[in-house]
């Protein structure tokens, strides 16, 4: 008798734990570790508005992992002061894009090694901006991509990618240069210090940029081009289409800083680009833009735009007068025997050949290249969710050395 009662009491008891168990088998679910080890339970989860739980299994949503950007601003030659910025950024989900767009690429040259610094600033770049354009990539490398850079790449992004080969012929050598005597240029600029003064590459690189990247193959269907670098930062909202921006209001040059170029890198680009004026008078329009290079006596002020970040026409870049000062510049040598830039290239051409309302400073767009800031002053730092300092702009920071106040105090033509 006694044990036909413990009998019961356990089958009773049994029932009750099957019962309980099946009451909280959903919440348990619930709370089981992902394959990141977090658990699944979106209480502190990011609010992503069409998140995968809602619009169906992949539903051609990214959700890349979280970057962490780390920003060192130092205070004066010598630093008393470290500040330390950070900023945690999630692509966002991907959306149908705005309706009106124009013919325009982003243009990335890089390398392999570059892909974690890359995709930090492409999450930046994805989740201020073009997360509602999915405008196209276009990235160009002197090596081909590996496949593993083009998946990360690719992951990461809204817009389709294009992945191109650099031409030998456009990163080597021309037949009408020394070779002999730009390895001498440069064991001599290295032995005296001077920024990138002993790299090849670095050579090649600018001379690039100042005449090749447009004439790619992967570029030749676009208008626009808006360039960037790896480790470069976006810190604030652009909530409005730069490209648009320049096409409509018949901008073909725009920028974020600009600084005085460091002179022993180009001793001779300014004497050059005089002696291609000279040449080349029926080219240079009347109402143009060199006031901003140049001082009071007409001699060269170093004055440049920092070409890490430009937007512009490729009509422009594409145009004979350009082509013909790159050509005449190509042949001195100066890229080789000197460390020409593309940014001073850059700016020259577009002081020569176009005016002030051709070009736009682009005061509202968060940008940093290390060292420098360009940043939104006032009520537009708020509104466009900045975290840089406004009063770490250049412009602000060091008047000597930024151009840009000057540039703004030029009158229109």
């Amino acid at each position: 008798m006694l044990n036909i009662k413990w009998r019961l009491v356990a089958i009773i008891a049994s029932i009750v734990l099957l019962v309980h168990f099946l009451w909280l088998s959903p919440y348990l679910e619930s709370q089981q570790p992902s394959q990141d080890g977090n658990l699944l339970d979106d209480t502190n989860a990011p609010n992503h508005e069409n998140n995968d739980n809602d619009t169906g299994k992949g539903a051609g949503i990214i959700h890349p992992p979280a970057v962490t950007v780390t920003v060192t601003r130092e205070t004066g030659a010598a630093a008393t002061i470290t500040e330390i910025v950070k900023e945690t950024v999630y692509a966002a989900d991907v959306k149908e894009p705005v309706v009106e767009r124009t013919n325009a690429a982003f243009v990335i040259l890089t390398r392999n090694k570059e892909l974690d610094s890359l995709r930090e600033t492409l999450a930046q770049l994805e989740s201020r901006f073009n997360h509602r354009y999915h405008y196209p990539y276009v990235f160009l490398n002197n090596e081909p991509f590996s496949d593993k850079f083009k998946e990360k790449i690719a992951d990461i992004v809204s817009g389709e990618c294009h992945f191109g080969l650099i031409p030998t012929e456009h990163w080597s050598y021309p037949d009408y240069i020394n070779q002999t005597r730009a390895s001498e240029a440069r064991k001599d600029m290295a032995e005296r210090k001077i920024i990138y003064g002993g790299s090849e590459s670095y050579r090649h690189m600018c001379r690039y940029e100042s005449g090749f990247f447009f004439r790619h193959p992967l570029m030749d269907k676009f208008k626009w081009y808006w360039r960037v670098e790896p480790g470069v930062k976006f810190a604030c909202d652009i909530d409005y289409d730069p490209f648009l921006f320049m096409e409509k209001n018949n901008k073909k040059y725009g920028f974020t800083i600009s600084i005085k170029e460091y002179i022993l890198t180009i001793p001779t680009l300014w004497d050059t680009t005089v002696d291609f004026m000279k040449e080349h008078k029926d080219m240079i329009p009347e109402k143009n833009l060199m006031e901003f290079v140049t001082d009071d006596k007409g001699g060269y002020n170093r004055c440049h735009f920092w070409s890490n970040f430009e937007i512009g026409s490729l009509d422009f870049l594409r145009s004979e007068k350009y082509l013909a000062y790159f050509d005449h510049l190509d042949r001195a040598g100066g890229f080789f025997y000197e460390r020409w830039g593309d940014a001073p290239v850059h700016s020259l051409g577009v002081a020569m050949f176009l005016n002030k309302n051709d070009v736009h400073w682009f005061e509202d767009i968060g940008y940093y290249h290390g060292p420098l800031w360009n940043c939104p002053k006032g009520e537009l730092n708020k509104n466009k969710k900045c975290w840089c300092p406004e009063e770490e702009s250049i412009e602000i920071k060091n008047k000597a050395w930024s151009c840009t106040l000057d540039f703004v105090a030029l009158s229109n033509p």
